[in-house]
């Protein structure tokens, strides 16, 4: 076996050449460490299977369809299935977690060679020179093996505030934006496309090529734990939102290519309507529910992505209660194992032509440990995770062949492709259809122009990742989505020259720059300004992800240490109540004591101070309603939005000054 790469070595840039025999080809920029370049009529091909010819594959003048094709004829049934993993690049010394700010060179290149892995999610949290140069290491590591096939790395999202293992990733210098719920907020097309072509920017510089993103998600049941990552519960404005999000980052609206970055837009479909809001990461949370009938609500913010030409869609972990397609109920099993939501509506009806790449860990086994919990005193551990939801009592090569049957091409969380191999050859999936999928996964590297270059720059990533520029225009959205709820006396805009002002949350060398004199005291202050997060219960603490998950109330309490303290500054000065609202809380103790109140979503201090007093105005619209109480958020309908009688703030509802 090769000795793994350790060390990042430059890649060979070969510049554009102008030659009067080949004036109808443009030259692309090709990136190598161990592949031989072809010079043939006046033209550079790589020479990735290093057989002294230029293959159909290797010749960019040829439309990545027709190169897609030859590639798939020469892989083993081995490689396609390893095409068909979407794994997790291991990081060092977490090697579980994938956290640190390296790869374990090692345990990757042993995924590549042996696996046939080249697709990886990294949740690296370097700087993004770092991040580049890791990443050019692992694409020296795939270059060596036998047709030289690119790696596509994807990320979770990595430009908001809110960082939660397997929803969103923490990011170094990435400019940082509010959640989607704040660009929804916002409602501006033109805004979410050109965060998206920013972030696009930020994820090549640093060699990230697909982006496990937009949630297409209606956030249609307050108590769900991923609302925060959604565009809220208007299915319209969801999908106009949708639709700018993925023309942004995949570089315009006819598809991804050489400069964009691939999305794939989730959980197709119905999951913003999970049964009493609990989440199907976990057992107790698997199903979703549609007590409304109002399954086709769901799928409305999907056809933007279509309109848009997405790469990929991610199924749902959900079964899907009281649903039926084409007067058919739906089979009781997950998503990804659903051949009437994969082919049947996804494929036939909507003709998505993309890659259907499963959500993660859907063909692991889910333990008596995963299906009830850890034991009083035992923290959750991620290996007992798995979602086999529907399919738990099948084989693991029998879940494999169902998901593939029922549509996927991709499976999320995963290095086991001798589970594929071992379908084919039992007889319980065709080649032809592995083939099918080969080719769509196939095609999308070469559109994205990884056999030309997968490698980057990685001394210009900082001046990319995170610059001035990109940052100023995402601290102008984080100021123009906060929601102004209450403004009582008309406090706000507040003239800090001379004020005196207790601060809770927020950085007093940041309140001093805007002239506010800070003191410890609140009976000593003149103002009071205060951060808060929306309430929450950690009902399952012995789940993996049930411990990490905001469930359960809405409101707070009396009980609640946050909601006392409010309380007693606000008993002693005027009091300023920004509320982070990644669920629709119930805010009608905070309206009764805050002088004003503020919904934000992920917002800087600067940028909050900056709307406080009066440099910038708050414009943002609330994209969910704000209900009343857990009495009427109990009585709603899972999948109807804003369904609850008497909302203390309507879906839409926003001041200013």
């Amino acid at each position: 076996m090769t000795k793994p790469v350790l060390i990042l070595l430059s890649a060979v840039m070969i510049p554009a050449l102008a030659s009067a025999q080949s004036s109808r080809a443009t030259q692309p920029v090709l990136g190598t460490r161990s592949a031989r370049i072809i010079e043939k009529g006046g033209l550079r091909f790589k020479d990735l299977n290093r057989n002294g010819v230029v293959d159909p594959y290797e010749d960019w003048r040829l439309s990545p369809e027709k190169r897609a094709r030859d590639l798939v004829a020469r892989m083993t049934l081995e490689e396609k299935a390893g095409l068909m993993m979407h794994g997790t690049a291991r990081s060092a010394p977490i090697a579980g977690a994938g956290v640190s700010g390296q790869y374990d060179i090692v345990a990757v290149a042993k995924l590549i060679r042996d696996a046939k892995v080249n697709h990886f999610i990294t949740r690296l949290n370097s700087y993004p020179q770092v991040l580049a140069a890791q990443n050019n290491n692992l694409q020296s590591v795939a270059e060596e093996t036998r047709l030289g096939i690119p790696l596509t790395i994807s990320s979770d999202p990595r430009n908001h505030f809110q960082y939660v293992v397997g929803a969103s990733s923490m990011a170094l210098k990435f400019s940082q934006w509010p959640e989607t719920l704040g660009l929804a907020a916002i409602g501006d097309v033109s805004l979410v496309r050109r965060f998206a072509d920013i972030a696009r920017q930020e994820y090549r510089a640093v060699g990230i090529q697909e982006t496990l993103s937009p949630q297409a998600d209606l956030a249609t049941e307050p108590r769900w734990a991923r609302i925060n990552g959604t565009f809220g519960e208007d299915a319209d404005l969801t999908q106009r939102l949708v639709r700018a999000y993925i023309e942004g980052f995949q570089h315009g609206a006819n598809g991804v290519d050489a400069q964009g970055v691939a999305a794939v837009v989730k959980h197709w479909v119905g999951y913003g309507a999970q049964k009493n809001g609990l989440d199907s990461h976990s057992a107790y949370g698997r199903y979703a529910t549609f007590p409304g009938n109002n399954f086709a609500y769901h799928v409305r913010p999907f056809t933007g992505a279509f309109a848009a030409h997405v790469a990929g869609v991610m199924p749902t972990y959900s079964i899907l209660e009281g649903v039926s397609v084409d007067g058919r109920p739906l089979e009781q099993v997950g998503a990804g194992f659903n051949r009437q939501l994969l082919t049947g509506l996804l494929r036939n009806r909507y003709h998505f032509d993309g890659v259907i790449l499963t959500d993660w860990a859907v063909t692991n086994d889910c333990s008596e440990l995963c299906q009830n919990g850890m034991p009083a005193g035992q923290r959750p551990s991620f290996a007992n995770v798995g979602m086999p939801w529907g399919v738990d009592t099948l084989s693991k090569t029998d879940r494999f062949a169902k998901a593939v049957n029922a549509g996927a091409d991709q499976f999320g969380g995963t290095e086991e492709s001798q589970y594929i191999v071992d379908a084919v050859r039992s007889g319980k999936i065709t080649e032809k259809r592995v083939n099918e999928s080969a080719y769509r996964i196939a095609l999308q590297k070469f559109r994205l122009g990884l056999f030309e270059n997968p490698y980057v720059e990685s001394s210009r990533a900082d001046s990319i990742a995170g610059n001035a520029a990109f940052q100023a225009q995402a601290t102008g959205a984080q100021e123009r989505s906060l929601v102004l709820l209450e403004n009582k006396k008309s406090i706000l805009p507040l003239a800090a020259s001379g004020k005196r002002v207790f601060l809770r949350g927020v950085d007093p060398r940041i309140a001093s720059q805007y002239g506010f004199t800070v003191v410890t005291d609140p009976s000593r202050a003149d103002v009071a300004i205060v951060r808060t997060v929306a309430p929450f219960q950690t009902l399952h603490p012995q789940y993996m992800f049930g411990s990490m998950q905001h469930e359960g109330d809405l409101g707070f309490q009396n009980s609640d240490t946050a909601y006392a303290t409010i309380e007693r500054i606000a008993a002693a000065v005027p009091t300023i109540v920004t509320v982070y609202l990644d669920r629709p809380a119930i805010l009608g103790s905070l309206k009764d004591h805050a002088a004003a109140l503020i919904g934000n979503f992920g917002v800087s201090d600067a940028a909050l101070l900056e709307v406080i007093t009066g440099k910038a105005k708050p414009e943002g619209h609330l994209p969910f309603e704000l209900p009343s109480s857990m009495q009427e958020v109990e009585a709603q309908r899972s999948d109807v939005p804003h369904d609850t009688a008497h909302p203390l703030y309507p879906i839409g509802f926003g001041r200013s000054y």
